[in-house]
């Protein structure tokens, strides 16, 4: 039985979205940033087994920092704003290893 992981980096984006008006992720397009990032991980070939997986999360706890993401292994925790700044975050983090210094949430 192999010790490494099932995938090198598990993305959660919390898409949230809340009934009672308060502020989510849901409300900031989180999920067409799921979307967007799964199928950027599909197009490179790196999503999968021995790769990157992206998903769903549930509210994360932190609406007021929000749209959030988390990456684990590590636990890094992002926000983000748009595509550019997920696209950030694949190149840098999920292709080199490289945690996106700007846009990091405290952990």
């Amino acid at each position: 039985m192999s010790d490494a992981p099932y995938y090198k980096y598990h993305v959660f984006l919390c898409t949230n979205q809340r009934e009672d008006g308060r502020a989510c992720c849901g409300q900031c397009n989180a999920q067409a940033a799921r979307d967007y990032l799964k199928q950027r991980t599909k197009a490179l070939g790196i999503a999968g087994k021995g790769g990157v997986r992206v998903n769903n999360a549930g509210c994360l706890d932190r609406c007021a920092e929000g749209p959030v993401a988390v990456v684990y292994p590590e636990g890094v925790w992002y926000t983000y704003v748009d595509n550019e700044d997920l696209e950030e975050i694949l190149q840098q983090h999920l292709i080199r290893g490289q945690p996106v210094a700007r846009l990091r949430l405290p952990g």
